[in-house]
C-alpha cells in the first residue's frame, strides 16, 4: 500500500499550494537566521524542502544550502526556481537521509514533520538531525500547535484555481489532523488526495530531542518570535542544538 506522502506531493500539490509564495518564505527566514546565529557561508540543510521556497531564501542570505525532499516532482520545481544554481538538491527520505554532513544547521519547516504513523519513525527524524549536525550545530523544527489547530480547524473550504475547483475537508481523529483534498475539472474524473500529520505537543518534542542527543534552547509560538503559549500560539517552533558532548 502506498503511503499518503508518496502520492500527495506531485503536480497537483503545486496547484493546491500555489498561494505559498517566496516573499512569505523570506520573511520567515529573516527571523530564523537570527535564531540560528549563523555566519555567512555556513552549511545549512533544508530537510523536506518541498519546492524550495525556504532553501532559496536561505541561499540568498549567503548560506551554502542543501535542499532534500522525497518528491522528485517538487525537487524538479525547486531546481526550476533555482536559476542561479546556488543550491544542492537531493532526493531522499528524512528517516534515512542520504547525506553525511556535517552541517552547521538543519531546518525542518512548515509542518514537515509527523508524517509517519508511529512515534519511532517520527523520532528517527530527530536522530538524523543529530547525526547530520556538527557538535554544537543548530536546528529548527517548525510545527503546528495541536491546541490551536483544534480550536481553529475549518472543516470544509472550496476555492478555484483557473478551471480547477479545490475542495478541502479537515478532521481531527485518532491523534492525527487529516485533510482530504478533491480536485474537480470539467470533463475529467475528480482527483483525490489525503494529507495527515500526527499531532505532537511540546512534551513530545522534548522527549524526542532528549533521546536524540539534542538540546532545546528556545521555543517560539510564531514566526515573529512570539513567546510560546500552549493554549494560544499558532506554531511550536523549536530552536536547539546538538550537544557538544554526552556530558554537556
Amino acid at each position: 500500500m502506498t503511503d499518503w506522502y508518496e502520492e500527495s506531493f506531485g503536480e497537483d500539490y503545486l496547484l493546491v499550494y500555489k498561494h505559498r509564495d517566496a516573499k512569505g518564505a523570506k520573511v520567515e527566514v529573516h527571523n530564523m537566521i537570527r535564531w540560528l546565529q549563523l555566519a555567512k557561508g555556513s552549511r545549512v540543510l533544508d530537510l523536506c524542502c518541498g519546492m524550495g521556497r525556504h532553501s532559496l531564501a536561505l541561499a540568498e542570505c549567503g548560506f551554502r544550502v542543501t535542499g532534500m525532499d522525497l518528491s522528485s516532482v517538487l525537487l524538479q520545481e525547486a531546481r526550476r526556481r533555482d536559476t542561479g544554481r546556488k543550491i544542492t538538491w537531493v532526493e531522499g527520505d528524512m528517516r534515512q537521509v542520504p547525506l553525511e554532513g556535517p552541517y552547521h544547521a538543519v531546518v525542518n519547516l512548515f509542518t514537515s514533520f509527523g508524517y509517519f504513523d508511529n512515534d519511532e519513525q517520527n523520532e528517527a527524524v530527530f536522530h538524523e538531525i543529530h547525526r547530520l549536525l556538527e557538535p554544537g550545530g543548530r536546528f529548527i523544527v517548525d510545527f503546528l500547535n495541536p491546541d490551536h489547530v483544534a480550536r481553529h480547524l475549518v472543516p470544509e473550504s472550496v476555492r478555484t484555481e483557473g478551471a480547477v475547483t479545490i475542495r478541502e475537508n479537515r478532521i481531527i481523529e485518532n491523534g492525527f489532523v487529516r485533510k482530504m483534498i478533491t480536485l474537480e475539472e470539467t470533463g475529467k474524473p475528480p482527483r483525490h488526495y489525503t494529507e495527515q500529520v500526527k499531532l505532537y505537543r511540546l512534551k513530545d518534542f522534548r522527549a524526542f530531542a532528549g533521546k536524540s542527543g539534542l538540546r532545546l534552547d528556545c521555543i517560539y509560538g510564531g514566526y515573529n518570535g512570539e513567546p510560546y503559549h500552549e493554549n494560544e500560539s499558532p506554531r511550536i517552533i523549536l530552536v536547539g542544538s546538538r550537544k557538544e558532548s554526552s556530558s554537556s
